[in-house]
């Protein structure tokens, strides 16, 4: 395999899964190792440390969320966790202990790679020099100037709105778990006040989304959070 191949650890208990990632993923170009367990996920990332690692929550011998608080002591590697339908309260844990991104059980394969691909240009983004400009389709963030553009037009933000927008901005792609975006944005005090970023939200998708209802860029996680698609 080249030296150049991005690396993915699959932590994954359920053979059958394994199996429909295995050629997935190497026809797609990247180097694999995969365990069934998080103690040797464990193991296998200190020893050999992938780029990336995707990690099944349900696993026999410890919590998925256990498995990233760990990594988390010591690296920041993406983690994209799999999760099965409809449990939202995981998904939300596994974000908030520090995975960058979740695919839901049962998932297609160009959804998978593009998360994959998506989580690698994430992390390859330095943070070096001024924070840049960042574009959902004629959505632009300007970071560095603090400033919002619509197809080239100023948009007048209110400072919650563009503190909100621009913690979207700023990971680009990411899931942001409402917890996140409250004490980002209003500080500790507020996680549990969902309200505020409903309200928020809906203001900002009538200032930047063509059709409101069905917001193409500023993207609802049912039950989780939100996500800015950018370009």
């Amino acid at each position: 395999m080249g030296a150049d191949q991005p690396r993915v650890l699959i932590v994954e208990d359920e053979a059958p899964i394994r199996a429909f990632l295995r050629p997935t993923l190497s026809a797609a170009g990247y180097a694999l190792d995969e365990c069934d367990s998080g103690a040797r996920a464990l193991t296998l990332a200190a020893a050999r440390p992938p780029d990336l690692m995707l990690l099944d929550l349900g696993l026999p011998d410890m919590e998925g969320q256990e498995v990233i608080l760990r990594i988390r002591e010591w690296s920041r590697l993406p983690i994209l966790v799999l999760s099965a339908r409809l449990q939202e309260a995981e998904k939300v844990a596994a974000l908030d202990a520090g995975a960058d991104d979740y695919l839901t059980k049962p998932f297609g394969t160009e959804e998978l790679l593009a998360r994959l691909r998506a989580a690698l240009r994430r992390a390859a983004v330095t943070g070096e020099g001024p924070e840049p400009a960042v574009s959902a389709g004629e959505i632009q963030v300007d970071l560095a100037a603090r400033r919002v553009l619509l197809a080239g037009a100023l948009v007048h933000l209110t400072p919650i709105e563009y503190r909100l927008l621009a913690e979207l901005a700023r990971h680009p792609g990411r899931v942001l778990t409402h917890r996140h975006l409250l004490q980002a944005v209003w500080g500790p005090g507020h996680v549990e006040r969902q309200h505020y970023l409903r309200v928020h939200m809906a203001s900002l998708r009538r200032k930047l989304e063509p059709e409101p209802a069905r917001p193409r860029h500023l993207i609802t996680e049912q039950g989780v959070g939100y996500r800015l698609l950018a370009d």
